[in-house]
């Protein structure tokens, strides 16, 4: 069997063990890098800048993990430390260029057209561009959901927010994406 199928109580088992604890710590990356990758890379767009985000995540979770009292699942642990990773890096990236709100997101929209896969015609890039001038907490919601498919349930435990508001942040965005794209 692979350390990938092993359950993560069995990983936390291992991890804390001074013997098997670096397996169980690639083996937890190994099991989870994909998709905290494409969580992180939907928040802060460039490949380059979600692969640092990343670093900093497993960094965080390395650190510690050995504390984890799985009050949780694992799963939505490490949601919450990317998460937090991303907002960090995306307030850390504003205070950089001292810029607004409205000029970082502007930003972020640039980037989406500048990948060379860009089409504006394309339903999917029109989506990203919609994604991109959500606020921030509508934008991460939105992409929990629609993306992770993320049950509310877990949501609200990774964000730490009701369930009732996070259903009104993915209407909200919802709504404003359906405008974006009808309107560009």
């Amino acid at each position: 069997m692979s350390l990938t199928a092993v359950s993560d109580t069995e990983l936390l088992v291992q991890f804390r063990n001074p013997v098997t604890k670096e397996r169980a710590f690639t083996a937890i990356i190994k099991k989870y890098q994909e998709k905290l990758y494409w969580h992180v890379r939907r928040m802060v767009i460039d490949h380059e800048d979600a692969n640092d985000v990343l670093q900093n995540v497993f960094l965080r979770v390395w650190n510690g993990l050995g504390n984890f009292r799985e009050d949780s699942q694992l799963y939505t642990w490490l949601y919450r430390i990317a998460t937090n990773e991303c907002l960090t890096y995306i307030e850390q990236q504003k205070k950089r260029m001292s810029v607004s709100l409205d000029e970082f997101d502007s930003g972020l929209s640039n980037k989406v057209r500048a990948d060379s896969h860009f089409d504006a015609n394309r339903l999917e890039w029109k989506l990203q561009l919609a994604i991109q001038q959500l606020p921030e907490k509508q934008k991460i919601v939105f992409n929990l959901r629609y993306y992770d498919e993320m049950p509310y349930e877990e949501m609200s435990r990774v964000l730490d927010t009701s369930e009732g508001a996070l259903k009104a942040s993915y209407h909200h965005a919802v709504k404003k994406i359906e405008d974006y794209i009808k309107n560009h």
